[in-house]
């Protein structure tokens, strides 16, 4: 088995036009983040994808049972495929995220997802503390317009921030294209 494995976090229907919680390009990332698994799935790496849900009904998406927790058509889990689940922003903090990459002997990462600003944040800085080599596609992520003390961040400067963080110190951080080209 290889030592790489893809991580694809949270394309969840609530992120999509029509949901609780739309970001901008969510459309776009996942269309890339399917090109990327069906590369993955062909060389046989390990898919895991991770799914977001809240504790509580009464959440303002990703509320527990609903549709719009549920994975997307684009990238949905084939049989065989883990999924984690995940009550927190980081993918590694209790779930058997850490485990089942230990498991398989993973030592690679490429991370695809949702939202920049959040758990594509928090899961590529824990797995480069946990020692792994990672990749982000900055193209196969998603955010949405962030607000800050009267401040409104367009989405694409709040997903640039975030990818110009993680590429500092964090992970590779390429386009998909790259990322199949290599």
């Amino acid at each position: 088995m290889s030592k790489h494995a893809l991580i694809i976090i949270d394309i969840q229907n609530d992120y999509f036009p029509g949901g609780q919680w739309t970001l901008d390009g969510a459309d776009a990332a996942a269309d890339n983040a399917a090109r990327v698994l069906a590369a993955v799935r062909e060389r046989g790496d390990l898919v895991v994808h991770v799914r977001h849900e809240f504790e509580s009904a009464d959440a303002p998406f990703f509320a527990p049972g609903s549709q719009g927790a549920q994975i997307h058509s684009k990238v949905a889990a084939r049989d065989g495929e883990p999924v984690v689940l995940k009550h927190k922003v980081n993918a590694f903090l209790d779930t058997p995220l850490l485990g089942l990459l230990e498991e398989q002997r993973i030592s690679e990462l490429t991370v695809v997802g949702s939202m920049s600003h959040m758990c594509i944040d928090a899961a590529v800085r824990a797995a480069s503390d946990l020692g792994y080599s990672v990749s982000v596609l900055h193209d196969a992520c998603a955010t949405r317009d962030l607000e800050f003390n009267g401040v409104t961040i367009p989405a694409a400067q709040a997903h640039a921030a975030y990818m110009s963080s993680l590429a500092f110190a964090y992970a590779k951080v390429i386009s998909t294209e790259e990322w199949l080209a290599a």
